[in-house]
């Protein structure tokens, strides 16, 4: 097969063939695209022809990604990531504080804390869009996945305008109703009582296991890797979990259980240093390091 090419293909080839590798088949990338599946079929043809490599492979659950599709999407990724930066910088002049601000963090920080601080900037500046990413996955601003990082430790790449605003503890609570039933635990590994934590995060088993608390993953009745399944499981009363006591203490019928089991985490607000010149991506780092920094001071133990 033909190895070397003429001419770089088209962007729009690389993009359809991404979609095509996370929808699994020509049909779902069409819908994702807002296109049609003749176009789908005909950019990843022209792609492997443009590459002299196949792609894909037809199988009973679909199109399946040959060896040369895997080692290709990552570069096509970073082309995606970077051609949404190009929309989004160009969505704004430097000096003007309008266009569109693209943000990451937690699921439980861009569910429990950001919605009010964000709420409050958009108020002062309404021409901001504003894009929020909620996943726990750490993504990569190098490559420009998003313009702004909400993180809970400290970034390890480089080229990163990085500003630590304080500390949040996290304590152990359970609902009222789940305390009428079982009792307050006198230890967290008390007989009768439930628990509510990770699934398979070793995150957390390694923060665990530093603070002394050797506990395994068969140890907690209900399990998740989502902060946010397992607030609301503590919520409903399912058992005693964790929670940042900035966030518990919104809600009166959380009770701190175990007063002396406290773990803390830190808060960053990370941008890419070459946005510094952008006013409005300028104006929401500062915001968010005011805003969090408050947020921290008040969510510490009493």
């Amino acid at each position: 097969m033909q190895k070397c090419m003429s001419a770089q293909p088209d962007w729009d080839l690389y993009r359809s063939f991404l979609a095509v590798m996370m929808e699994g088949s020509l049909s779902a990338a069409a819908r994702a695209l807002n296109s049609t599946q003749p176009t789908m079929g005909r950019h990843v043809e022209a792609l492997e022809q443009a590459l002299g490599e196949p792609l894909f492979t037809r199988s009973a659950s679909g199109l399946r990604p040959t060896e040369t599709a895997l080692a290709l999407r990552p570069h096509a990724e970073s082309m995606a990531a970077a051609a949404e930066a190009l929309i989004r910088t160009a969505s704004g002049e430097a000096g003007q504080v309008r266009g569109v601000i693209r943000l990451t963090a937690s699921d439980i920080m861009a569910a429990e804390v950001l919605p009010q601080i964000l709420t409050r900037f958009h108020e002062a500046w309404p021409e901001v869009v504003i894009e929020l990413l909620a996943s726990n996955k750490v993504e990569d601003l190098l490559r420009r996945d998003a313009d702004i990082a909400v993180r809970m430790a400290r970034p390890a790449q480089e080229a990163l305008l990085a500003k630590r605003v304080g500390e949040v503890q996290i304590g152990l609570f359970a609902h009222r109703d789940y305390l009428a039933k079982h009792g307050a635990p006198e230890l967290l590994t008390d007989a009768g009582q439930i628990a509510i934590g990770f699934d398979r995060d070793g995150q957390t088993l390694r923060t665990l296991n530093r603070s002394n608390l050797p506990i395994e993953r068969d140890f907690f009745a209900f399990r998740s890797d989502s902060d946010l399944a397992q607030l609301g499981a503590l919520r409903a009363g399912f058992g005693i979990g964790g929670a940042q006591f900035g966030i518990a203490r919104r809600d009166a019928n959380l009770v701190q259980v175990l007063p002396g089991v406290t773990f803390d985490m830190e808060i960053w607000v990370v941008m890419h240093e070459d946005l510094k010149a952008s006013r409005r991506m300028k104006l929401m780092f500062d915001h968010l390091v005011a805003e969090l920094g408050a947020y921290a001071a008040t969510s510490r133990a009493p």
